[in-house]
């Protein structure tokens, strides 16, 4: 038998050959961190887990007052379906320099463990070890890390993500809220946006299914939240922003989030605004299109006017 020949393919994201090989179908570029002189953005990667290499990358605005100059501190999670793209492609490190230097965010870019490589729960787990370093260094006691030391407002924290990265999203915040493993009282999360999300329907879902074996079923709550509302009520941010497209392809999974939400007996304040005509992540493909700049200037109106 052909050991290359395929078995198991999920187009545009990767294939497994017989042989248990994979291959992803796309790429991402590396972009090493920077200054921009330009916006003043500062960006550095720091290490936060060395035996699962989980790192972040921080983006520090530009430093305009005095020398301990408070901004909201911003956890994003990257897209790609959980299994391709990093926070470390040209894609997000472009993106995120400008979220910076527009919202006037402090932010924490977390680059976890794709599937399937590395099965689900993996990026999650690489994902709260990040959130308990932020609340570390939130604590003066433990905190070390200068730039969230001197600059971050623990007091104003938002979590947000595109596509896999806002389900990873709402899964931190979902822990943050009823997990005995608790960030401590010193991180304060307000809000969440959630970028062209990707939950799951009561469909079947390909990507899932293979990534999370042990739990391939979509009603699980980390991949369907809105089957879940006794859970969904729990979440403990005040403010939540979703994003739509109005031609993508998971549009639905976002209004149903919503819709949702809304029903369930959570106390917050929900608003879902939609991008018409574009597709998933136009964002980042088109950066400087209007409707683009028009998703970022949301972005930044929610992360300043919750503050």
């Amino acid at each position: 038998m052909d050991s290359k020949e395929i078995a198991y393919d999920v187009p545009m994201f990767f294939k497994v050959y017989k042989d248990g090989s994979i291959e992803k179908y796309r790429k991402h570029d590396y972009a090493p961190p920077s200054d921009n002189p330009i916006t003043g953005v500062r960006s550095k990667d720091i290490v936060v887990l060395p035996e699962n290499n989980v790192t972040v990358r921080l983006y520090l605005p530009k430093i305009t007052q005095n020398d301990d100059q408070k901004f909201p501190l911003l956890v994003y999670f990257h897209g790609g379906g959980f299994v391709i793209e990093s926070a470390f492609s040209t894609y997000y490190h472009s993106y995120l320099h400008s979220l910076a230097a527009e919202a006037n965010v402090l932010i924490v870019s977390v680059e976890y463990r794709l599937a399937p490589e590395h099965k689900i729960p993996a990026c999650y787990d690489d994902s709260w070890a990040a959130m308990k370093w932020v609340s570390q260094q939130a604590n003066s006691q433990q905190g070390t890390e200068p730039w969230l030391k001197n600059h971050a407002d623990f007091s104003r924290v938002f979590l947000s993500g595109d596509s896999a990265g806002a389900n990873i999203t709402h899964n931190m915040m979902m822990r943050a809220s009823v997990d005995e493993d608790k960030l401590g009282d010193r991180l304060k999360l307000v809000g969440m946006a959630l970028v062209h999300p990707y939950f799951g329907n009561n469909e079947p879902d390909r990507i899932w299914s293979y990534c999370c074996p042990e739990n391939p079923k979509t009603d699980d709550p980390r991949f369907n939240p809105a089957a879940h509302p006794s859970l969904l009520s729990k979440l403990v941010c005040s403010k939540i922003l979703i994003c739509t497209g109005g031609a993508d392809f998971i549009r639905d999974r976002g209004w149903t989030y919503y819709e949702s939400l809304k029903k369930c007996g959570w106390k917050g304040e929900v608003q879902l605004k939609e991008t018409e005509g574009e597709e998933h992540v136009f964002h980042l493909v088109k950066p400087t299109c209007e409707r683009a700049k028009a998703l970022m200037k949301w972005l930044a109106d929610f992360f300043q006017q919750s503050s």
